[in-house]
């Protein structure tokens, strides 16, 4: 029976979100709900709940996580200097005449919005108010409108800086550390936020690549209907639009690569990059600078809070057995560590229905990671494989996020079968690309290990 209750805690945990409850609520309230049953039914020992507050000033000393709230007020002020939008009438105008033009210009600024924002909601509902009209004027149907947007926005999960990789990053660590120590390496070797972020690039870039290839493979068999004619050019307004906010993320990317900087410094040198440009364009005065600080703060203390309720949630996991559980069922799985993976790849998709990547990270990760790399995975191969798994799942129909994110903003013509079926051939490219990176590994371990050698 006893073997049961972790399973119970963590059903119990998505029943309550799924009827609305906040999450970090939902996490530390059920929690404590059965830890105070345990109590009383003698099977939990309560000094176990005196590790929590050493769990809560380890979280506020942890220099990585600091890097969120600084990752988010660059993106933030970014979006808000509308430099996304300039980058788009641009670019649009560099691809007019090729087929599939707008398209291709709405993936490689999507792409840089992603690296810039890293949060997919505000990516696709950027790229969804700016692109989806002029998509559907000029002839797109809205099947690939809607499908090529929805795609565009969730390369916020894999495309560094991300928010979900610095999370990811940490969490790993974290697994990685108590995975050797479980296996009496005392001095176990470090997984950084970094390692991770240099990890994503090449599937990040191939992801890309695959979107924009398939775009001139339909424009192909449909000229008529995706084929612009040439708009002139502006050079220099162009490259004045393209060149600070790719400088900018160079910089960040290049820095914490190269090791000149940790990705916390990094995030600062991004933050005040960000708030240079936007100064720059005119595009900051005090009342601006004021909604985006309370929009970074309310997004860190969302961060942080449903953090905080899962560290309580994982002691208490922990505390019923919940980790030999997951060992042993792990262990007795068929095809051992293949088969392990497989499972849990199916269960973050299925989670990314109803938790976002946040609560994944937090919950599922610290619970299934440990075991995993216990096993002999490599902790970046994994990481890159959860976010793409992730991305994934917010695209598939019918709780995507992204999908709901795109029909509150798109126009009521738009149906929502069209959006849903516009995003099965991006879910069937993301699936191909997880599939190359479980048959070649090194598609995301060739660059950490080539830098770190």
């Amino acid at each position: 029976m006893m073997e049961l209750i972790p399973l119970l805690m963590f059903l119990a945990v998505c029943a309550a979100l799924m009827f609305g409850y906040p999450v970090a609520f939902t996490l530390g309230g059920t929690a404590l709900l059965f830890a105070g049953l345990g109590i009383v039914g003698g099977v939990f020992d309560a000094e176990l709940l005196r590790a929590f507050p050493d769990r809560l000033y380890g979280i506020m000393q942890n220099g990585t996580l600091m890097a969120v709230p600084l990752f988010v007020l660059m993106g933030v002020m970014l979006e808000r200097a509308r430099i996304a939008e300039e980058l788009l009438v641009n670019l649009a105008r560099v691809f007019s005449g090729i087929p599939a033009g707008m398209a291709v210009s709405v993936v490689v600024v999507g792409a840089l919005l992603a690296a810039s924002t890293g949060i997919v909601g505000a990516t696709v509902v950027t790229m969804g108010l700016m692109s989806l009209p002029t998509m559907l004027k000029r002839g797109y149907s809205p099947k690939l409108a809607t499908g090529t947007i929805c795609a565009t926005g969730t390369l916020g999960q894999i495309i560094p800086p991300s928010i979900a990789l610095v999370l990811l990053g940490d969490t790993l660590s974290n697994a990685y550390q108590q995975a050797q120590l479980s296996q009496g390496i005392f001095n176990p070797k470090p997984v950084s936020v970094g390692d991770l972020f240099m990890g994503a690039i090449i599937p990040g870039l191939l992801l890309v690549a695959a979107y924009i290839v398939y775009l001139l493979f339909i424009a192909r068999r449909e000229p008529a209907m995706h084929q612009a004619g040439k708009e002139e050019v502006d050079l220099l307004q162009t490259l004045k639009s393209l060149v600070p906010p790719i400088a900018l993320m160079l910089l960040v990317l290049g820095s914490i690569i190269t090791g000149a900087a940790t990705p916390t410094e990094a995030a600062a040198v991004g933050a005040l990059g960000a708030g240079i440009l936007a100064w720059g364009r005119g595009a900051l005065n005090w009342s601006r600078a004021g909604e985006v600080g309370q929009s970074t703060l309310q997004v860190t203390a969302m961060v942080f809070a449903i953090l905080i309720g899962a560290s309580l949630f994982s002691l208490v996991f922990r505390g019923f057995g919940g980790e030999e559980v997951v060992t042993h069922f792990f262990e007795s799985l068929p095809g051992g560590v293949v088969g392990a993976t497989l499972l849990v790849m199916l269960v973050i998709f299925l989670l990314g229905f109803i938790l976002d990547f946040i609560e994944i990270t937090f919950v599922v990760v610290p619970i299934v990671g440990p075991v995993l790399l216990a096993m002999g995975l490599d902790p970046v191969w994994l990481g890159v494989m959860i976010a793409l798994n992730l991305q994934t799942s917010f695209l598939t129909p019918p709780f995507g996020f992204a999908l709901f994110y795109l029909r509150g903003v798109a126009p009521a013509e738009v149906a929502t079968g069209a959006i849903y079926s516009g995003v099965v051939p991006f879910i069937a490219i993301q699936l191909l690309v997880m599939l190359l990176l479980a048959i070649w590994p090194s598609l995301a371990t060739w660059l950490p290990s080539f830098v770190a050698g």
